[in-house]
């Protein structure tokens, strides 16, 4: 890597030093173009900005002003508080900080401050200050005061580094940083102009310097659009290395046993399931490995989908093997598979931590030598001991579930067989782009006609008597039911209905004389697949459980499931859960009792509200992923979805930025394809840029 002037330690920038530039470490800063890319987290607008002879008892306000003077007040109850007059061309106003003393060691008298809050009424008007903002300190080292109709900025901060230092580091070497950053511009005009793009040293220059809310917009556009491209080409990177580093299989299709197995079905694929097979088909008779994501809804037929790749790996004289996280899942897809094959020449075998002894043996010389075609199992499959004759294609089932290494364990034979991961978690197609760029992404958004659909009752708790009633009905029937808690024991600090507790009355008292089992995830993995399976044998009426079976088995038995405090529970996790019924023939019932939620009583919609009003509306999940990436913003994606995976996003926004995703994967993609190592000259802003910037999160993505 060539370093340059904004690799060089934040130290010798003016203003700094060695102490600063220690404090300035420890909040990640530790070049010049760290410095640069510390961008403002809020910007006030001056126009928003309320005279203090305006600020009204009731009001919440933005105000800017001197201070005047200030002390620490104490009380009869022990309680200090710091307060500070300040005061601006119309008038005077006390800010008032109840509990927090140490305040008065960031304020002095002269500084200009922006201070925003409530105004309240107590020995007179004043504000309570939820946050506040140095803009100025009362000597000779602070900046200069800022225009009028100015936008103040206000920078991630600590306490040894207030907002007034940031504000000086950046009017004294703000300019020279630009001036360098401006050599670093690796998009050309016409594409800036294509995407509505300003140059990277504009863009930082307005962030720093804002001057209209529109160039802060551009400038984070631009900056998004920086982003998402070099996350992508860290994909890229991986994808390449993935599917060209290495010769791949480019498999024979004979269709013997693919038109075996499409004859042999009582129905017709969806228009989905076709397109998906077309392409998972192209990519593995192609020469270069597949390394492809499958996503669909529950029941959108993913397991079909993956037995007709396997059976083209068979025809072309390969093995192919599907994992699954649980031995339950495991048995579920071998007995599918082996329903579909049953007239279809192609030997099945199940391997799972449960065999042992001669039958696990057997088993695994069977797979040795190449007798089992087809090999089901969990993570058995990629334990010591386990070969394969010839390993042509590996699909991974509830991918997520799977550490990396685990993932990689059976894709990483030689030759290198192709790979298939599968989700049933829908997320829109922006977000798969952005957190799976290394993947090849197949959706199937279609189910297959017919199916009886869950209908979805939004219940509050004076419901719960009826909704129990409507349960045990079903239940006389001889039908099964899921009852889902949010905890699995009470606690003092939520209010929430715990399993444990809901377990033992509900036994006892609405559902005495039924069968009922808890089953949660501090469960023994052994104890739970024992319950899950007698559910699925029809030995247990009521399931109460957790979230543990959010990602369950088919017992098409079990027709109702009753969710209590929804709004624990994300749309996607509720729609998971939902998925549990409605397998068989009779149409399923999904309750959700939510708790009262803030503004309820009145009438007014409130978050909760709307967003379980979303999950009643439908039963697409795609539909439901987006609403719920809509509600609860990208950052619970990335970090329930991506914890460690590097893709978390300081600038891009997957639902305002959409549009530059397919554009930045394109582009990266076929930077990548050309140039692996971005080797040539003409690329070497961006291999330096993608070095300086994201160097550690590089490396993370190299190894998978």
């Amino acid at each position: 890597m060539t370093l340059t002037r904004l690799d060089k330690p934040v130290q010798f920038l003016k203003g700094v030093g060695p102490k600063r530039a220690e404090h300035l470490q420890r909040m990640g800063i530790l070049t010049a173009r760290d410095l640069l890319y510390h961008v403002p987290r809020r910007y006030d607008d001056a126009s928003t900005i309320t005279p203090v002879e305006l600020a009204q008892v009731g009001m919440d306000v933005t105000l800017v002003g001197e201070v005047r003077n200030k002390g620490v007040i104490p009380t009869r109850s022990g309680l200090r508080i710091f307060q500070a007059v300040i005061q601006d061309d119309s008038g005077l106003i006390t800010c008032s900080w109840p509990g927090q003393p140490w305040v008065e060691r960031r304020v002095r008298p002269g500084d200009r401050i922006l201070v925003t809050g409530p105004v309240r009424f107590f020995h007179g008007r004043q504000i309570q200050p939820r946050e506040f903002t140095v803009l100025s300190r009362a000597s000779a080292d602070a900046p200069a005061e800022d225009p009028p109709g100015t936008i103040f900025s206000t920078y991630p901060a600590a306490e040894d580094l207030p907002q007034w230092i940031f504000r000086r580091l950046f009017e004294l070497n703000l300019d020279q940083l630009l001036a360098q950053i401006r050599d670093e511009e690796y998009l050309p005009p016409r594409d800036r102009r294509q995407h509505g793009l300003v140059e990277i040293s504009a863009a930082l220059r307005d962030l720093h310097r804002p001057r209209d809310n529109a160039r802060i917009a551009a400038a984070r556009r631009r900056l998004a659009f920086d982003e998402l491209f070099f996350l992508q080409l860290m994909q890229a990177r991986v994808r390449h290395d993935a599917t060209r580093e290495r010769p791949g299989i480019a498999f024979t299709r004979t269709n013997r046993l693919i038109r075996a197995l499409h004859d042999s079905l009582p129905f017709t694929l969806t228009g989905a399931q076709a397109r998906v097979l077309r392409e998972i088909y192209a990519d593995m008779t192609s020469p270069e490995r597949m390394n492809r994501m499958l996503q669909g809804d529950v029941g959108s037929g993913k397991t079909l989908v993956a037995l007709f790749a396997m059976l083209l790996a068979v025809e072309g004289g390969y093995q192919a093997a599907l994992m699954a996280p649980t031995e339950i899942l495991a048995e579920q897809h071998a007995h599918r598979i082996g329903d579909f094959l049953r007239d279809i020449p192609c030997r099945l075998e199940i391997l799972t931590g449960s065999a042992t002894g001669r039958r696990r043996e057997e088993a695994r010389a069977r797979v040795a030598s190449g007798e089992a075609r087809l090999v089901v199992g969990t993570h058995a499959l990629i334990q010591e001991g386990v070969e394969f004759d010839a390993l042509g294609l590996v699909v991974v089932d509830e991918q997520h579930r799977f550490g990396v290494r685990q993932r990689m364990a059976l894709s990483e034979r030689e030759p290198r067989p192709d790979t298939l991961l599968m989700s049933a978690t829908p997320i829109p197609r922006s977000l798969a782009m952005t957190l799976h760029g290394e993947l090849d992404l197949s959706t199937i958004d279609e189910l297959p006609p017919g199916r009886v659909p869950v209908t979805t009752r939004l219940a509050s708790p004076e419901d719960r008597p009826a909704i129990l009633r409507e349960l045990c009905r079903r239940l006389d029937r001889g039908r099964q039911a899921y009852l889902v808690y949010p905890a699995i024991e009470e606690s003092e600090r939520a209010d929430l209905l715990a399993a444990e507790t809901e377990f033992e009355r509900l036994r006892s008292e609405d559902l005495a004389g039924r069968t009922l089992a808890l089953i949660h995830g501090r469960l023994p993995g052994d104890e739970k697949d024992r319950i899950m399976r007698a559910f699925q044998q029809g030995e247990i009426d009521v399931l109460v459980a957790t979230t543990v079976i959010e990602v369950g088995i088919d017992v098409p038995n079990a027709t109702m499931i009753v969710i209590e405090n929804p709004e624990r529970f994300g749309l996607s996790q509720l729609h998971q859960l939902r998925g549990r019924i409605g397998r068989g023939d009779e149409g399923g019932l999904c309750a959700v009792i939510a708790g009262r939620a803030e503004g309820e009583e009145t009438g007014d919609p409130t978050p909760t509200t709307d967003r379980l009003a979303a999950f009643a509306r439908t039963n697409d999940g795609f539909e439901i992923a987006a609403e719920d990436l809509r509600i609860r913003g990208q950052g619970d994606f990335f970090g329930a979805e991506q914890h460690g995976h590097g893709t978390e996003l300081k600038f891009a926004d997957i639902i305002e930025h959409e549009d530059l995703i397919g554009p930045t994967r394109d582009r990266a993609r076929a930077l990548i394809d050309i140039d692996p190592q971005l080797s040539a000259p003409a690329h070497a802003v961006v291999r330096n840029h993608l070095d300086s910037r994201y160097g550690d999160r590089a490396q993370l993505f190299g190894v998978g």
